[in-house]
């Protein structure tokens, strides 16, 4: 396997790895609001195991990516995911504002995962856009 697919493959891995930190995130977030700020047993220990989770797939992750892209990313998919699921499955408020601002939310998270892209630097390299 040549270097360059070495690379593809640990950052696809690392990608992966990335968003399922996001989606324990995500898991956290609504499992701390159901533990009742952390009184009710299960949903403690629900909110725990999503935490650790969170935390090994992100800082594994990190290996690879970015940490200011990374961390932009698992912070934007939390939001977004919390914001949502919040709303359905715990029948939270969502605005038409905060459904706008989500949406530049997860814009923002689709370029940085593009302008990681080996094919998207090769290109500006060429163009002499990047050093």
């Amino acid at each position: 396997m040549t270097d360059s697919k070495n690379r593809d493959q640990s950052s696809g891995q690392a990608w992966f790895m990335l968003l399922l930190a996001s989606i324990f995130e995500v898991g956290y977030a609504l499992s701390v609001g159901g533990s009742q700020a952390f009184t009710v047993p299960l949903w403690s220990a629900v909110a725990l195991l999503f935490f650790l989770l969170t935390l090994y797939f992100l800082s594994a992750a990190l290996r690879t990516i970015d940490v200011g892209v990374g961390y932009a990313v698992w912070a934007g998919i939390g939001s977004v995911g919390a914001a949502v699921f919040g709303s359905v499955l715990l029948d939270q408020p969502l605005t038409m504002v905060q459904s706008f601002w989500l949406a530049v939310i997860i814009a923002g998270v689709v370029w940085l995962k593009l302008a990681d892209s080996e094919k998207l630097k090769a290109v500006a390299q060429a163009q002499g856009l990047i050093g």
